[in-house]
């Protein structure tokens, strides 16, 4: 599919992945024809304003979404699970009816099995339950792959769904009380520097490994999976790389020339024991390999949050 001359709805569009998406595709496609309504002005859990925002679009890419770290899954469960559910529910429905000729649904690396075998390959998707600390949001979206399979299988609607790993950079959510675990370490280590402090504590035991794609390659496996994909089976997004939160920790901490200790509380829940992503799908699919260095990656985000906040300025 040649995105040129489509219109486009971008759900989400002024969020961390949707204003990266939003610059690229301005970038990419020339004739680019561009829609971003935001939560406040269209509240998609409405059924009523998902009907007006697919009417006349050929194309939308649903990245709307509640989420935020273990603490704001423990927290807020049934709204997790609400919020994220009846959006896309309603979307795609409107969006079929509409006749709308490609939908992009972005999914989440929390519908996996708490326990897969590593690397996480599609085919494992169904076969356990989520980890519990964020099941709810886990299983709202994995809903959206059901949908998504039906509708292909009973209207011939083309609905993709896209499973990206944690993603970081410039632009990410820092506020301590939603924040994901890289956003939420470059903030302590940061305001601890800046305070003298001689230690950060962080959350858990510092074993689970995790994995994380730069925000600009995500927006670039997006165009190009709305470009090229055009098959039911979804298709995992990252680097094909883990890192240990211990590892993690240490890096950002050398990053930001933080010297003082680290403090593991054991305390806290550690989430799902290990993500890693089988890549190959989307490398065969569509050509998706990510680019950009973990270290580079998170240098940028570092560089981006000071500035926007301005510290030691």
């Amino acid at each position: 599919m040649n995105l040129e001359n489509k219109k486009i709805l971008i759900t989400g569009g002024h969020g961390f992945l949707g204003g990266h998406l939003v610059n690229q595709l301005k970038k990419e496609v020339k004739r680019s024809n561009l829609f971003t309504p935001s939560a406040g002005i269209m509240d998609l859990r409405v059924k009523e304003n998902c009907t007006k925002a697919v009417r006349g679009k050929d194309i939308v890419i649903h990245l709307a979404a509640r989420v935020g770290g273990i603490g704001y899954n423990r927290e807020k469960p049934g709204e997790l699970f609400y919020d994220n559910a009846v959006m896309g529910i309603h979307l795609m429905e409107e969006a079929r009816l509409a006749g709308v000729e490609k939908f992009v649904q972005i999914g989440t690396i929390c519908a996996y099995p708490k326990i897969t075998p590593i690397p996480f390959k599609e085919k494992d998707l169904w076969n356990g339950y989520p980890e519990e600390t964020n099941a709810p949001y886990g299983l709202a979206k994995k809903m959206l792959l059901v949908q998504a399979q039906a509708y292909r299988q009973q209207y011939g609607f083309n609905a993709i769904y896209l499973l990206p790993v944690n993603l970081y950079g410039p632009g990410d959510n820092f506020n301590p009380q939603s924040s994901h675990v890289i956003p939420a370490l470059i903030r302590r280590f940061i305001e601890a520097k800046e305070k003298n402090l001689k230690e950060v504590v962080v959350w858990g035991s510092g074993i689970p490994t995790r994995e994380f794609l730069y925000v600009e390659d995500a927006a670039r496996a997006i165009i190009l999976a709305a470009n090229k994909y055009d098959k039911e089976d979804p298709v995992n997004i990252g680097p094909g790389k883990e890192i240990s939160i211990r590892d993690l920790a240490e890096t950002i901490k050398k990053l930001i020339e933080f010297k003082g200790r680290i403090i593991w509380d054991r305390e806290k829940p550690d989430g799902q024991p290990r993500r890693w992503l089988d890549t190959s799908r989307a490398q065969t699919e569509f050509g998706f390999v990510a680019s950009t260095p973990f270290e580079e990656g998170l240098f940028k985000t570092i560089t981006w949050y000071k500035e926007s906040s301005n510290i030691g300025k």
